[in-house]
């Protein structure tokens, strides 16, 4: 299933936001929980735990193939930064009732919103990506422009 669509939802003032039905559907796990993500700055994103783990362990396993074959030698400062960006990158949550989510703390200065202000809820075909409304509109700006290019080349 691809998850489509832009809504826009206000954070309340204890950092709960309520996701689009459609949306809660495509990301939360049979028991309520999500996996969210520091995507970029102004934006995290949520994922399902079952797809979120295997992009991770499929990433992983390629990292453990390059470190056994002795590839990574010369890397092992990379290592250790990817190491640390993955530690602090994810987190798995738990939706309340009516699709209602806490944004984390750790997660409330990356997306760069503050309490009572408007985010956009966008359906990225994979994942559900929660922007602060500036962070949007440049991303819009500069990728719209693109958009047919980009239809054409994934679509060929």
């Amino acid at each position: 299933m691809f998850i489509t669509g832009e809504f826009r939802r206000t954070i309340d003032d204890r950092w709960r936001l309520v996701l689009p039905a459609e949306m809660t559907q495509a990301v939360a796990g049979d028991d309520g929980s999500l996996i969210v993500a520091k995507e970029r700055a102004g934006c995290i994103s949520l994922w399902r735990p079952e797809d979120w783990q295997k992009r991770l362990e499929s990433g992983m396993e390629l990292l453990r193939q390059k470190i056994d074959s002795g590839r990574m030698e010369q890397r092992w400062s990379d290592v250790q930064r990817l190491g640390r960006l993955l530690s602090t990158r994810h987190q798995t949550i738990s939706l309340a009732g009516r699709s209602r989510m806490l944004i984390p703390e750790g997660y409330r200065s990356f997306l760069g919103a503050e309490s009572g202000e408007t985010v956009l809820v966008v359906g990225a075909v994979i994942c559900v990506e929660i922007w602060q409304a500036d962070a949007w509109n440049s991303v819009l700006r500069e990728e719209m422009p693109d958009f047919g290019d980009l239809f054409r080349q994934l679509t060929v």
